[in-house]
């Protein structure tokens, strides 16, 4: 897959996700890479089998009581090993669009058990 099919892949998923969640994504980036830094691993410690498809860096909006002097946010989604973990191009665009969904949740402040349990519940009920 090329870059520029991968870039458009991203694009195509956010503008399947929420509209009213996109619409309040504010001041973030997001981009793609190759792969994640080994800067980027050592800050999450991840150990050498643990695979990073997004990350997002930034200071999260629950966290900024109500201050505006961040600087842009930032969400990555690693191309590489987003296409190790794909079967096919279906599979890859579902972990693409999980990922993105995944990084913005961040974004609004949900850390990773509260994002588990969203993604376990059924699609219309998320909004929970």
């Amino acid at each position: 897959m090329t870059d520029q099919e991968f870039a458009d892949l991203i694009a195509e998923v956010m503008d399947e996700l929420s509209p009213e969640h996109m619409e309040a994504v504010k001041n973030v980036a997001i981009v793609y890479d190759d792969e994640p830094t080994e800067a980027q691993r050592e800050q999450l410690a991840l150990h050498e089998h643990e695979t990073l498809l997004g990350l997002y860096e930034g200071v999260p909006l629950t966290k900024r009581g109500g201050q505006t002097h961040y600087p842009p946010d930032k969400i990555t989604i690693f191309k590489g090993p987003a296409l190790r973990f794909a079967h096919n191009r279906a599979h890859l665009k579902a972990q693409v669009k999980n990922t993105v969904w995944h990084e913005i949740a961040h974004y609004f402040g949900l850390d990773h058990d509260r994002i588990h349990f969203l993604e376990r519940k059924p699609r219309d009920q998320k909004n929970d």
